[in-house]
């Protein structure tokens, strides 16, 4: 991608600032010791977390027993620096990109929620499809394929769009077959401009999903689910078939656009599975002043279906290698052939 992962952490940070100040978790501090530092981190996280239970069902974590392994690791006389090391490790546990910690040195991270799979996406050659005659309405870059199929490319939703942009975007591609929409790469943003998007993919008020918040310290602790709807759009919507394609890069205000596309009529999800982040992130700070940011919101789909850790597509389909040095995108060729 052209911006750096961490460069995107710190957007991601930025853009959930509502939840920052209405949800951050600040309580009375021990002493700054690396021991009380450690048992702070994993306090915060034993109570606040959102996906405790649910991990513990998908992939085995024992909350539990990550403390007591961890807690070898760590003593009084340790640097920041080796102290930053273990508690990474720690949080990586919880195999989650919305969980960081942020020091003056460093944001701690944990990427392999698509570094693990292949990346179904060459931007060099998407950019051959685009050409250089493609059309720019803020962040989003769009054109008419020789076969009158439409091409829309997001590529980031930290990037604004208006309502204004996508009425011409609309207006501009609506004699066209169908469209084809790529988010591929797109690790997030602003699920103001997510939604935006979808709402102008149906023609009635839909569920979409649910959310809920903790309501206590224990893991299980919830509010009651609560219904999401997406209201159309006022202004141009489309109403021909949508193909969506997809990579596990696609994250966060991405995974909850996915969410919403795929409720709408006529839209098929094409590529690899979404690389997820459905919680709602928080924040909190440890005794020695470093912040720490976690899911603590969790969000469904219209089946109360779990999309922490992605949603699969319609139709399974990988960049092939040899299409590739031919010059073309076995996404795009197959979702062009889909909407014929």
């Amino acid at each position: 991608m052209k911006r750096s992962r961490l460069l995107i952490l710190y957007f991601s940070f930025l853009i959930f600032n509502l939840s920052l100040l209405t949800g951050c978790v600040r309580e009375d501090q021990p002493d700054n010791t690396p021991i009380n530092n450690f048992e702070a981190l994993w306090k915060i996280i034993d109570e606040h977390y959102c996906f405790l239970d649910y991990k513990a069902e998908a992939i085995g974590l024992d909350w539990d027993e990550v403390h007591t392994t961890y807690r070898q690791r760590i003593s009084n006389d340790m640097t920041n620096a080796q102290l930053q090391e273990v508690l990474t490790d720690m949080l990586a546990e919880l195999r989650d990109g919305h969980v960081n910690l942020y020091t003056a040195a460093d944001v701690s991270r944990y990427w392999s929620w698509y570094e693990d799979y292949p990346k179904n996406l060459d931007i060099e050659l998407r950019d051959q499809y685009l050409g250089t005659d493609y059309k720019i309405a803020a962040g989003i870059k769009y054109r008419i394929f020789d076969d009158n199929i439409g091409y829309l490319l997001y590529e980031d939703f930290s990037v604004g769009v208006g309502e204004g942009n996508l009425d011409d975007v609309m207006y501009y591609l609506r004699t066209c077959n169908g469209l084809i929409i790529d988010v591929r790469g797109n690790s997030g943003g602003m699920l103001t401009y997510a939604e935006r998007l979808s709402q102008r993919l149906t023609n009635k008020r839909i569920l979409v999903g649910y959310s809920s918040y903790k309501t206590g310290k224990g893991h299980s602790d919830f509010s009651q689910p609560k219904a999401e709807y997406l209201n159309p759009s006022t202004g141009v919507r489309w109403q021909k078939p949508v193909v969506i394609l997809t990579n596990r890069e696609c994250y966060s205000a991405t995974n909850i656009f996915i969410r919403n596309a795929h409720a709408c009529e006529g839209v098929t999800l094409l590529g690899d599975q979404s690389g997820g982040g459905s919680g709602l992130p928080f924040s909190s700070e440890l005794p020695n002043g470093w912040a720490v940011r976690f899911s603590a919101s969790p969000s469904y789909d219209k089946d109360m279906n779990q999309i922490e850790f992605g949603i699969e597509p319609d139709i399974y389909c990988a960049l092939d290698a040899t299409d590739a040095l031919n010059g073309y995108d076995t996404l795009i060729e197959t979702a062009r052939a889909l909407l014929h």
